[in-house]
């Protein structure tokens, strides 16, 4: 199988895993001379699909197989599902009108369940054990940055200029040179993302950590749908309108590459996952890891105290005595505004994307096919015009796109745990382009020096 076709799959290339075999369905749709027009048109009829093929004729043999490899990856009939189903956006509203604020592990609280140090000891055991993995979640693009590259490359570091890829490896480094234990980073790229990336460690070697300590796999993709139509929108003759599944495709993608094998085979039993755009991120935290441990959580979750009460994070709630995470979209004002008697946000606790996670759970969650629901995202996506064959540039959100969201396992997760950490120490996410007020450049690296500024004052320098 190519490197196209493993990208496209989310199969690991090269590194470390065994890949996977094809599937039947790939096999009959990539015989040597390739399908006909008309087993294509036999397969796509059923679902109304059948557009897609639209400029067969005009097409040379590569891009007819290009076109038929693309066609045969797509499960017809769950978009079929997705199209059909009702917007949930009306039903996720009237469920937040009855959100609670999640129990939780509050900084500085005197109540806790668990001692910062009791977690810190059971953390550091764990670690010390090779118990631990990280993942690393690096599918987007730094195309709102100005960048024309994975936003993991972008070269964030203040005086440094370390790209964010460095900044986290290295912490992996530190951490398993401090508990003298392997912690394998597992990284999920997108196709968009994928062979930039492989390079990018390979050219780096690593940024020294061992070459089977570093495993890149890559998430899977979901067509693109005409919002009006329920048609696959194709982006070009040749090629369906294709995007990244969400960061919830971490589940089955991890599952196809074979991370949970290695997992066990290594004897990891946690994953701490995170994203790339934050540079603070404190990556197998000890304390952390520990408060995860002694609840016997399957899925530890961190968040900050909102700042105000339409801050644009997910809300993590308390749903009928399960944790839910609520976009900031679909909360209601009049939710948002609740406060306590002492004054303070009753939904105070927004999500920063950062999980521990146990991996018999993800497991579990895998072999469940709608263990994790599809969210819809409205967006503007170009298209070709079937009559012109001409790219159509839409100016407003034409397209439905699907994604999946790995905080939506929550609910299924036995012991499900919520832990504050203080936002000043720990997230500053990199997500708007230079000269913008929050979330640029300049917001990130002035929190990265205040925070190694203290850093040194507390060192005695």
């Amino acid at each position: 199988m190519s490197a196209a076709l493993n990208r496209f799959w989310g199969y690991p290339l090269g590194r470390h895993l065994p890949r996977d075999t094809q599937r039947d369905s790939f096999q009959t749709m990539t015989t040597v001379e390739g399908p006909s027009r008309e087993e294509l048109v036999a397969r796509l009829r059923p679902f109304g699909q059948e557009h897609l093929v639209t400029f067969w004729e005009r097409l040379d043999p590569s891009q007819r197989a290009h076109l038929a490899r693309e066609v045969a990856a797509i499960d017809f009939s769950q978009i079929a599902r997705l199209v059909a189903a009702p917007e949930a956006t009306d039903a996720v509203r009237a469920l937040a009108g009855r959100a609670e604020s999640p129990p939780a592990i509050r900084l500085g609280s005197p109540g806790n369940r668990f001692s910062p140090s009791e977690a810190r000891q059971c953390g550091r055991t764990a670690l010390a054990q090779g118990r631990i993995g990280a993942m690393l979640v690096a599918g987007g693009q730094g195309t709102r940055l100005g960048f024309p590259h994975p936003k993991g490359m972008y070269p964030i570091g203040p005086v440094s200029g370390k790209s964010l890829f460095q900044l986290h490896a290295e912490k992996v480094r530190a951490v398993s040179r401090r508990y003298a234990a392997t912690i394998p980073l597992y990284v999920m790229t997108s196709p968009a993302t994928h062979d930039a990336t492989l390079a990018f460690f390979d050219r780096h070697q690593n940024f020294g950590l061992a070459p089977d300590a570093v495993v890149i796999f890559c998430q899977g993709t979901m067509p693109a749908v005409d919002a009006a139509t329920g048609r696959i929108l194709l982006e070009r003759p040749d090629h369906i309108a294709l995007s990244p599944d969400g960061h919830g495709g971490m589940l089955a993608a991890a599952a196809r590459a074979g991370i949970f094998d290695d997992c066990r085979r290594r004897g990891i039993t946690h994953l701490f996952y995170f994203q790339v755009d934050n540079p603070l991120v404190d990556v197998c935290g000890a304390e952390f890891l520990g408060y995860h441990l002694l609840a016997q959580s399957e899925m530890t979750t961190q968040v900050i105290a909102k700042r105000f009460p339409t801050e644009r994070v997910g809300n993590v709630v308390q749903l009928d005595g399960r944790l839910h995470v609520i976009e900031y979209s679909d909360l209601p004002d009049d939710v948002a505004e609740r406060r306590r008697p002492d004054g303070s946000l009753a939904i105070w606790a927004g999500s920063i994307a950062v999980h521990a996670l146990a991996v018999d759970f993800l497991e579990r969650m895998a072999a469940q096919a709608d263990s994790l629901p599809f969210h819809r995202a409205r967006k503007k996506v170009p298209y070709v015009d079937l009559a012109t064959g001409a790219i159509i540039h839409p100016s407003e959100p034409n397209a439905i796109k699907f994604e999946r969201f790995i905080f939506d396992l929550m609910p299924a997760a036995r012991n499900a745990l919520v832990v504050e950490v203080d936002a000043a120490r720990q997230f500053a996410p990199l997500k708007n382009a230079p000269g913008q007020a929050q979330d640029s450049p300049e917001s990130v690296q002035a929190q990265m020096v205040a925070l190694y500024t203290e850093w040194l004052g507390q060192a005695g320098v």
